[in-house]
């Protein structure tokens, strides 16, 4: 289905896209704004698609931004999208409800809702959806990290975890939310602070089940096809390094592969905001994992 409203912008250069061989080609950047990822489609239920031009077939990159599960946007993307497309992949960007409108489930399921859009539609924008990379920064992060363990969501809207081949949790710092939580009220103990429901407490809601269950590092076994794992984070940011390291470890204990890049000189909005420059070295080991990932 083709949004009743498509908005398509011929950017810069027009030039064939790169074969996926790290190296960036100049590309027409084609941009189809606002598909609506549900039947009905609420406003925030809607992505964007960036596309060289004559893209066929070719790698997907689904991005969820972050925002605390609060705010943010799919346009929040800077240098993103055209250095994918530069290096030959469809890039994508969702949007999704929000707290307090709607609770955490709703915005798993949302997420997963344009993870299934994005399967049966994507090869209308030159993409192969058989080939997808699922990414996200901070909040996005932990969607990202969940919807590639917990294979329920993705089942859900007839979509496999054996289509992902590669999944990128940047700065997140939610794999272990009971962790999380309790590292919270320690600090805060420590600080000579009240510990009332805060923070993650609130927004997970109040029960440990729940929190459990948002979990990435519960949902990690052998045997489900969950894709290979690259955690970027920034080097002296304790909570999203301690959690970044717990979800590797938890995937390398059952076999599978897991790799971790601790980002120099940068903070959590930088490491996003810088993803996709030229000689950024997260940027570089990003593209070197994506590399690996394709199917050739």
């Amino acid at each position: 289905m083709k949004s009743a409203y498509p908005l398509f912008l011929a950017l810069l250069l027009a030039a064939p896209a790169a074969a996926h061989n790290g190296t960036a080609t100049p590309a027409k950047l084609m941009v189809t704004s606002n598909l609506p990822y549900a039947e009905p489609a609420l406003p925030r239920q809607a992505l964007d698609v960036y596309a060289p031009a004559g893209a066929k077939k070719l790698p997907v990159i689904f991005w969820i931004h972050g925002g605390g599960w609060q705010t943010g946007d799919k346009s929040e993307m800077n240098s993103k999208p055209r250095a994918f497309v530069e290096r030959g992949f469809v890039f994508v960007s969702t949007n999704y409800r929000l707290l307090p409108t709607v609770d955490m489930g709703t915005i798993v399921r949302d997420v997963a809702t344009a993870v299934g859009w994005v399967h049966r539609h994507i090869a209308e924008y030159g993409g192969d959806p058989e080939q997808l990379f699922i990414m996200g920064h901070s909040a996005g992060a932990q969607l990202a990290a969940l919807l590639c363990t917990d294979d329920r969501y993705l089942k859900a809207e007839g979509v496999s975890l054996s289509v992902v081949r590669g999944c990128v949790p940047v700065d997140g710092d939610t794999y272990d939310v009971p962790l999380m939580i309790e590292t919270a009220a320690v600090r805060r103990k420590a600080l000579g602070q009240p510990d009332p429901k805060f923070g993650h407490y609130q927004k997970f809601g109040s029960d440990p089940v729940k929190h459990r269950d948002f979990s990435a590092v519960n949902h990690v076994a052998k045997g489900k096809q969950i894709p290979p794992f690259l955690f970027l984070h920034v080097a002296d940011h304790v909570d999203t390094t301690a959690q970044a390291l717990r979800l590797r470890d938890v995937l390398r204990a059952a076999g599978l592969p897991a790799e971790n890049f601790a980002a120099p000189a940068t903070d959590h909005v930088k490491l996003d905001a810088n993803l996709g420059v030229p000689d950024d070295p997260a940027t570089q080991a990003l593209f070197a994992f994506v590399a690996k990932g394709v199917r050739k």
